[in-house]
């Protein structure tokens, strides 16, 4: 049971890549008032949590009923994941993740894609289970990885006051190109199901 808890956070925090994230966080939140980010932080990291926790329990159900394959749910997380990461090598006078109401990010691109992705989304797809204890053992490692999001990001705050705005901004151009390349491995790996599947 300890071996599965821990293969799961394991798997979760590559997945979902918390401090590969940081970058796109503090773009997300840099012309949020300095008093709301830590609450627009809990809240997004909050709604990805109960999205990859429904999506553990209903995803299957929900793909069935929409018609869509988890191949679709790849390739367009892809395309998504791949505009935000040209964004964030080339600066758009809108910023990263382009205007938004109230200038703060609510629930795309934080929660969905960057968090619960079109990867996390598939991976808890494979944690359905008919066993009680293997179900609470994910929900479990779940909690977890929320929890390390949290930490993560409640405190990119103070790491970017401590490496100063070149540092940060190097490490988004850096963070923008693997990115780039992630997103481009996931949308070569849909297109290849794709292919496969006909």
């Amino acid at each position: 049971m300890t071996q599965s808890f821990f293969q799961t956070f394991i798997l979760l925090i590559l997945v979902t890549d918390p401090f590969g994230n940081v970058p796109l966080f503090a773009a997300a939140l840099k012309d949020t008032p300095i008093e709301r980010r830590n609450k627009i932080v809990i809240r997004e990291c909050a709604i990805a949590f109960l999205l990859l926790l429904t999506f553990m329990f209903f995803g299957k159900h929900f793909l069935e009923a929409l018609h869509l394959s988890p191949v679709a749910l790849r390739i367009g997380g892809a395309v998504i994941l791949l505009m935000i990461a040209i964004r964030m090598i080339f600066p758009h006078p809108d910023g990263v993740l382009g205007k938004s109401e109230g200038g703060e990010p609510f629930i795309v691109p934080l929660a969905i894609p960057a968090l619960a992705g079109p990867s996390a989304l598939a991976t808890v797809l494979l944690f359905s289970s008919t066993s009680f204890t293997d179900t609470m053992v994910h929900v479990a490692a779940l909690a977890a990885v929320g929890i390390v999001w949290l930490m993560v990001f409640l405190s990119a705050e103070k790491l970017q006051q401590k490496l100063g705005p070149q540092v940060m901004t190097a490490f988004e151009r850096l963070m923008g190109l693997i990115l780039t390349a992630m997103s481009i491995e996931m949308l070569l790996g849909g297109i290849r199901e794709f292919v496969q599947s006909l």
